[in-house]
Parts: structure tokens; sequence; C-alpha cells
């Protein structure tokens, strides 16, 4: 008879997480600036292995503090999903609670998922909406006392600092994921005053098309058109590059993000994507 062991993963399961991930199509993946055998070797990862298989796994690292995102969950094909994250989600759950509880996070992309969350009792919180802009002429405006230039890599602590301050803590990027996002952009900038910097964003893709991976301006500035004059430069560059499509994700219940970017010239797009969430209590031997 076949030991069913359930056990945090390690960076000698590479090989086996990778085929399992690459053969079995019931998977969730986060969207995410790594992938998700990059987080082999933190805490919350775990598998399920079956004599030398490894057949199922579980991610949900710790990026920020108190929150942690579902970065992976995938199981071979006879598992049922709901058995698979059931056995996986229980030693999630007590680890968790051991290191002190915190908010476990996922971003839904499939039906299947969707229910399984629901099934182990993840509420949905909004959802993640998909807007798109197409070349057209628009009003350019400069923003008084703001100068738009493009983002170094010493300006990351400062990008940060910005990002910190502009989202609710779900949503906060560590200064390592923006490191990583900087790298892989094709077009990254900063706003800055005499203050310094006061807003960015950074822009993915390639060809035609764009993605505006994450754009933030410091709550202490916002209403001065920093938005506005970081949106305009990026058009500029964008034609400039004969790429004539952006598109763009926001929370569904930002108001602020939403009204900058229909004024833009953004429309939605019909995709939205539901975000759950958990909150596991710190363990307690009372």
């Amino acid at each position: 008879m076949i030991n069913v062991q359930v056990r945090p993963a390690d960076l000698n399961d590479h090989q086996r997480l990778s085929n399992l991930i690459f053969f079995e199509t019931r998977s969730h993946r986060h969207l995410d600036w790594r992938s998700p055998l990059e987080w082999l070797g933190d805490d919350f990862f775990w598998t399920v292995e079956e004599g030398a298989q490894l057949t199922a796994a579980l991610a949900c690292p710790v990026e920020t503090d108190g929150i942690a995102w579902v970065r992976l969950f995938v199981h071979a094909g006879y598992w049922s999903a709901e058995n698979a994250w059931t056995i996986l989600w229980d030693a999630a759950q007590a680890d968790i609670a051991r290191a002190g509880g915190m908010k476990v996070a996922a971003i839904v992309q499939q039906p299947w998922f969707e229910r399984v969350l629901q099934s182990s009792g993840f509420r949905s919180r909004q959802r993640i909406v998909t807007l798109e802009w197409s070349y057209q002429p628009w009003a350019s405006r400069e923003a008084e006392g703001i100068r738009i230039r493009r983002m170094t890599e010493a300006d990351l602590p400062d990008v940060a600092r910005v990002d910190a301050a502009s989202f609710d803590p779900l949503w906060h990027n560590s200064q390592e994921s923006l490191r990583r996002a900087f790298l892989q952009s094709m077009f990254a900038t900063v706003a800055e005053d005499e203050s310094g910097v006061i807003g960015y964003q950074l822009t993915t893709g390639s060809g035609t098309r764009a993605h505006l991976a994450r754009l933030a301006v410091h709550p202490i500035v916002q209403g001065r058109g920093v938005g506005r004059a970081l949106l305009g430069n990026l058009f500029s560059w964008l034609v400039n590059q004969g790429c004539l499509k952006l598109s763009v994700n926001t929370q569904s219940d930002n108001q602020t993000s939403l009204k900058l970017y229909q004024r833009m010239g953004f429309f939605r797009t019909g995709e939205a994507y539901p975000v759950y969430t958990f909150d596991v209590p710190a363990y307690s031997s009372i």
C-alpha cells in the first residue's frame, strides 16, 4: 500500500513539482512576478507525496506582513479538486495558525477553483476588473511642479514607499516584487516633485499590446493630476513605439482608479475575476 504523506516542500522537490505543474491541467497559478517554483524554500508551501511521486501541492507564502496569497494549487487527475485541497488546506491552516495567523487570499480565474474556495469557507471580497485603452487622441496636460522621468533601480525604495501608502494592505507589493516587476517592464516611470518620488507606473508587454501592471500616486498628492501625467506620458511613449493598445486591471471597488482610467479613455472589457479571502486566526493553546 502506497503511503500518502503531506509535508512541506523543499528545494529537492523542484523537478517533481515542475513535472506535476506541466502535466496536470487542474492547476491554479497566481498572477505573479515569480513562477510558483521560485517560492520553493519559503514557508507555507506543502506537497502530497505518494511513494516517489508528488501528486498535489499548495503554496501560499507570505510576501507582506499578515497577507498570504495562494500562489499555486495543483493536483493529479485522479484526485478530486476538493479532496486534494482539503488535505493540503488542513495542513496549511494549522501551520499558519501556529505562525500567528494571517489573511489568505486568492484571485479566481477558473470556476472549479472558486467552488473549492467557497466549500472551505473563503468569502468573496471584491472583483478584479479589466479595462482597455485603444489609441485615440487625448488631451495632454502637465501637472504643475511635477516631472515624469524613467525609473531606475535606485528609485525602488521610494517606489515601495509610495506603493505601501497608496493601497490597502491586501494589495501591497514588497520591494523585491517591485524590483522584479521593474526588471520585467517595457516602460517604467516615476513622477516627482520637490519632495521626491510621489507616483510611478510599470508597464509590461511587447509588439502592439501593453499592460499597465501598476500605477500608484501617493495619497498626499492625489488630485494634483499626477496620475493623468503618468498616463499621458505613457500614452505618448506607446504610440511612438507603435503600441496602440493598453490594458489594466483594478479592483471593482476602487472608484478613484476607475474614474481616472475612464477619464483617460479606458473602457471596461467585461472581464472580471473574484477575489476570495480567509482569515486564519492565531493558534491558541487555551
